[in-house]
């Protein structure tokens, strides 16, 4: 039974399932915005908003938290989310991506875009 299991397993073990997230908010970071599937897009958002909010800190073990959450990226991915992007929500307290609903493909999936609001 899955009662009190609210996250989504995208059909997927648990280390593939990790896998793709990191790689779907590292895209997230390197590019602004991504396209992906809806179901994949709010999964993602969580993971994304809490990187902006160690970034804000700015601290070395935030920094160090950040990579760790992303599976040690380049250091372009990390520089870029605290030097670039944290910078723009210094006043904001959350709400740092917005998800666009692209609709339904042939395939029957619900696509989406997901992007860091500027």
């Amino acid at each position: 039974m899955r009662h009190g299991n609210q996250n989504r397993t995208l059909g997927r073990p648990r280390s593939q399932r990790t896998a793709l997230l990191r790689g779907l908010a590292i895209s997230l970071i390197r590019d602004n915005k991504i396209k992906t599937t809806l179901a994949k897009a709010k999964e993602v958002k969580p993971l994304a908003e809490r990187l902006v909010t160690y970034a804000k800190s700015g601290s070395i073990a935030d920094r160090r938290r950040a990579s760790s959450v992303l599976g040690e990226p380049d250091v372009k991915v990390i520089n870029k989310l605290f030097n670039e992007i944290a910078p723009r929500y210094k006043e904001r307290s959350g709400g740092y991506t917005r998800i666009i609903k692209m609709g339904r493909t042939l395939a029957g999936r619900d696509e989406a875009v997901i992007e860091y609001i500027d």
